[in-house]
This record gives C-alpha cells, sequence and structure tokens, in this order.
C-alpha cells in the first residue's frame, strides 16, 4: 500500500510523462488514496489527459477534479466554429451512424447526443471532440442502443477479463439485468478495477455498467 506522499510523488510523475499535459500549472494533493487534481489548463484536452494520467497510477482509489480551463487568446474561436468543426470530424469516423450524433456549443462547451452501438464509439466521438480548439468541456449524452442478447455480453466480457490476465479474474462476478452489466467481487488495484470496467464496457451492446467491485 503506498503512502499518500509516493502517491503523489507517482503521479507528478506521470503528468510529467505525459507530453499533452503542462504539469508545472497542475497542483496534486493526496487523502486517504484520494487525488485532487488543481490548477489551470489551456485546453480541455489537456484536462482530459490530466485525468487519465492520473487514473493510470497504481494506488489511486478516487480524484477529485478542481482544474480551471483558461483558453490563450489565439485559441478563442466561436461556437458556431467549434459545432462546424465538430460536424466535419463527424463526417469523417465511418463506425458512426450518418447524422445519427447531434452537436451543440454553448459559450466553448460541448454537449452531444445521439445513439451508437458500443462504447468504444462513444468513447472515440468525445475524445476527437475535446481535442478541438476552443473546447472549454465536454458533456457526452450520447445513449448506447444494445444489439445482442444478455448471456452473449456476459461471456464478451468474461472472455476479455481472461485474454486481459486481470489478477485474479474469477473472483470478478458478471451479472446482467435488463439492460445493465452489474460487476462485483473484489480487485486489487484502482487500475485493475479500471479495466475491469473497460472489458465490461468494451463487450457490444453494453448501455450502463454498474460498479459494486471493492479494493481488497
Amino acid at each position: 500500500m503506498k503512502s499518500d506522499t509516493q502517491l503523489q510523488q507517482d503521479v507528478l510523475a506521470e503528468l510529467q510523462w505525459e507530453p499533452a499535459v503542462n504539469a508545472a500549472h497542475i497542483g496534486v494533493q493526496v487523502s486517504d488514496g484520494i487525488v485532487t487534481l488543481a490548477g489551470h489548463v489551456e485546453s480541455y484536452g489537456e484536462k482530459w489527459h490530466a485525468e487519465e494520467a492520473t487514473q493510470r497510477v497504481s494506488g489511486v482509489k478516487g480524484l477529485a477534479v478542481d482544474m480551471v480551463v483558461n483558453l490563450p487568446g489565439s485559441a478563442q474561436r466561436t461556437d458556431t466554429d467549434i459545432a462546424r468543426s465538430a460536424q466535419h470530424i463527424f463526417e469523417w469516423m465511418t463506425y458512426i451512424p450518418e447524422d445519427g450524433i447531434k452537436v451543440m456549443v454553448e459559450n466553448g462547451w460541448i454537449t452531444l447526443t445521439g445513439d451508437v452501438e458500443q462504447d468504444y464509439q462513444k468513447r472515440a466521438i468525445e475524445s476527437c471532440v475535446s481535442n478541438l480548439i476552443g473546447v472549454t468541456g465536454v458533456s457526452n449524452q450520447i445513449m448506447i442502443q444494445p444489439k445482442v442478447s444478455g448471456q452473449m455480453v456476459k461471456l464478451d466480457i468474461e472472455n476479455a477479463l481472461k485474454r486481459r490476465a486481470i489478477d485474479d479474474a474469477q473472483k470478478i462476478t458478471v451479472t446482467i439485468k435488463d439492460e445493465d452489466v452489474i460487476l462485483s467481487g473484489k480487485v486489487h488495484s484502482w487500475s485493475e478495477r479500471s479495466l475491469a470496467r473497460h472489458s465490461a464496457w468494451g463487450a457490444p451492446g453494453v448501455k450502463n455498467v454498474i460498479d459494486n467491485m471493492s479494493l481488497n
């Protein structure tokens, strides 16, 4: 078990290693394994990468984000320009439904709506628009419409966990209830827990993942 001081050092090191992040502008505090990121960044994409980098660090139990996006003058754009750029990106993304995603922009904040079949599509769309110049935040309200049976989803998740060699994967229980996937059992680290959730979301047809796992 890492001390809060060691965890703080590891998070700082990971932020410094991440090329998309200017770690000099981000402060890191840790209390009982809960990491708080504070400071300011120059784009929403940088904020997103800082959050992702922090969650990669072993021992992180939770993350609180208190960072502010301060766009430099050269990054100021109108909401119309941002929306137009987002639509152009969607036209090049062949794996999403044509005209299936709608975008609304207000003061640089993008709201995404529409339907996709799998979680990776939802995450890819958010990732692409997050890096547009002028974006200050993203609300991803895209819905996942299931296309397969619960038993097939359950089998896909269990196989994914085995392929990724998660420690004691047999201790993670997968339950299907209506359109929800429920993960329960014990895992040994925050990263292992995140990997289990990622495996669940990666299965075709998954609409919602309920994480009832506990850290052991």
